[in-house]
């Protein structure tokens, strides 16, 4: 049955976690050094992440015999490495020719669909309709695109003095996110290994 209570409370947990007004920066910072982020490559790429692991997450990591809280570390030091390239200036994770750019990574995973934001959706099955957190999410992708593909209309009004001040904030901000997100995991992935 749908509920707009429920599509509403999903939209705002997920809105929360993804937090794609926050990682403007980020994807300004990416821009500058030359890697391409394609809004609907990258959104698209993030909605089928999400609605797989909404279905087939558990199963999914069982098959490679991976834990949430190893998947969860392994994506704090991804979201690390790009914190320490927003706060140093400089380029960590190189482009390689990849056709896709950075849209898929670090763009679509782990910023969009990161692990915590994954981990969140999961967790919203035992509250809510499969339907109205499916509705929840879907809205969350189309604000998703539509922040990435009017970037450069965002960044003109912000202005090149605020955009670099908001890319050291957030950088910080995002370092001490995968660090929190590390801490909390890393000790369940030893709890995990007795």
């Amino acid at each position: 049955m749908i509920s707009i209570v429920e599509i509403f409370s999903t939209f705002l947990v997920m809105f929360a976690i993804i937090d794609i007004t926050g990682s403007i920066p980020i994807f300004i910072s990416m821009r500058e050094q030359g890697k391409t982020i394609r809004p609907l490559q990258a959104t698209s790429v993030a909605l089928i992440l999400f609605v797989a692991f909404y279905f087939l997450g558990d199963a999914l990591l069982k098959l490679f015999s991976i834990d949430s809280a190893s998947f969860a570390v392994a994506g704090a030091l991804v979201l690390f490495i790009l914190a320490l390239e927003m706060v140093l200036g400089r380029e960590i994770i190189k482009n390689e020719g990849c056709t896709s750019g950075a849209s898929i990574v670090p763009v679509a995973f782990p910023l969009i669909a990161g692990p915590g934001a994954i981990t969140a959706l999961i967790s919203l099955r035992a509250e809510y309709a499969t339907a109205n957190i499916l509705i929840g999410l879907l809205l969350n992708i189309i604000l998703d695109y539509f922040v990435i593909r009017f970037l450069d209309k965002i960044a003109n009004k912000l202005g090149a003095d605020i955009i670099y001040v908001l890319r050291k904030f957030f950088g910080v901000i995002l370092l001490a996110m995968s660090v929190k997100l590390f801490a909390g995991n890393l000790p369940l992935v030893f709890s995990f290994q007795r």
